[in-house]
């Protein structure tokens, strides 16, 4: 098991760094969250421009023919610059259910658009009993769907004949009706989506299992972003330690600012090494994903929330202001940490997965 990635990979992610660096500032991030629509369309375009959306498509759908080591560097980066674009429910989460659970046809209709950037998606999947799918209709409520006001089209859980499936329609398709929500993380919209015998074409793979798979892998990808931003939060803690003086020196030099920024590289380290192994279990499709995929869920979630609050601590009176911008990664913590489920149900993954594997 080698987890070092070779010398494409490595160009590859400093590549997608400094495009995010001239592009996604927090100055920027702070200029999306101002105007109030949780897009950036000019970081979309660049992001399109160097092929992103397409990494881990197929070639035969229009993709980059890569793979997921190559997606999870760039999570992580995107990450670690709380970009406010919808990269993760049209990547992580909608693609990898069409490749999952699509048939050929479903894959060829999709795919090629997301990879080229046309379609963006967001991930509809607060339950599979709130939406049902009959006739070819869907029906039911989408709750708090982040990235809703902005996308082409939707991926619903759904039920169908009395079991799990995942449904794609586009957003402006009769029946659909989207109403703004507000959420946490301003950078982003969240909206509650209302389905009204709308055509939808569900994917052609159904039930607990494949559901299950779609969200494992999706999952797995997405805890890199939150490692991100979980190092971006414990670096600018750091960093305002080493610049912030009081009673003559720098606050950093304090034992309390120490242990802070101490207990923030053990989480982070502690989530960057369980990522890293879901990440391989995803590459090479073992059989040991899903706990992996929790894993790296828990201690991502863990290690971001914690980074940002201890980086308001750090920064003082000032780090809870809205002029500061600790409170941005703190937002975003929340918000990711509620996206394919919340950290008790990972949780109770972590120990189901343990005690079969004890069994077995």
């Amino acid at each position: 098991m080698n987890f070092e990635f070779n010398d494409e990979q490595k160009m590859l992610r400093r590549s997608a760094r400094a495009l995010l660096k001239d592009h996604c500032s927090l100055v920027r991030v702070r200029e999306v969250m101002d105007r109030g629509d949780g897009f950036d369309a000019d970081l979309w375009s660049k992001i399109v421009e160097n092929g992103w959306p397409a990494v881990a498509i197929p070639e035969a759908y229009g993709g980059g023919g890569y793979g997921y080591l190559e997606l999870v560097m760039l999570a992580e980066e995107l990450g670690r610059s709380i970009a406010p674009v919808p990269f993760a429910p049209t990547i992580y989460m909608a693609a990898e259910a069409i490749k999952q659970a699509g048939s050929s046809e479903q894959k060829s209709e999709w795919l090629p658009g997301i990879a080229a950037g046309e379609i963006v998606v967001a991930w509809a999947g607060t339950g599979v009993g709130d939406c049902r799918v009959s006739g070819g209709t869907l029906s039911g409520t989408a709750h708090s769907v982040v990235d809703g006001m902005v996308v082409d089209a939707f991926a619903v859980v759904c039920e169908i004949d009395g079991e799990p499936a995942i449904a794609m329609l586009r957003a402006d398709s009769p029946g659909v009706r989207r109403t703004s929500a507000r959420g946490i993380d301003r950078t982003r919209t969240v909206a509650n989506i209302e389905f009204g015998d709308a055509p939808a074409v569900v994917l052609e793979k159904r039930g607990q299992a494949v559901l299950d798979d779609v969200i494992n892998s999706a999952a797995a990808i997405l805890a890199f972003e939150q490692l991100g931003g979980a190092e971006a939060a414990m670096r600018m803690a750091t960093s305002y330690a080493q610049e912030r003086y009081a009673f003559g020196q720098p606050i950093g030099g304090f034992q309390a600012i120490k242990h802070k920024i101490v207990d923030m590289f053990v989480k982070v380290e502690l989530a960057r090494s369980n990522c890293y192994y879901a990440a391989w279990a995803l590459e090479n499709k073992a059989p040991d994903l899903p706990l992996a995929a929790a894993c790296a869920r828990v201690s991502a979630t863990d290690a971001f929330e914690f980074a940002s609050r201890e980086n308001m601590q750090v920064h003082g009176g000032i780090g809870f202001t809205w002029e500061a911008d600790p409170h941005l990664f703190f937002k975003r913590s929340k918000m990711l940490a509620l996206q394919l489920r919340g950290i008790g149900t990972w949780r109770e993954r972590v120990m189901a997965e343990l005690d079969r594997k004890a069994v077995a």
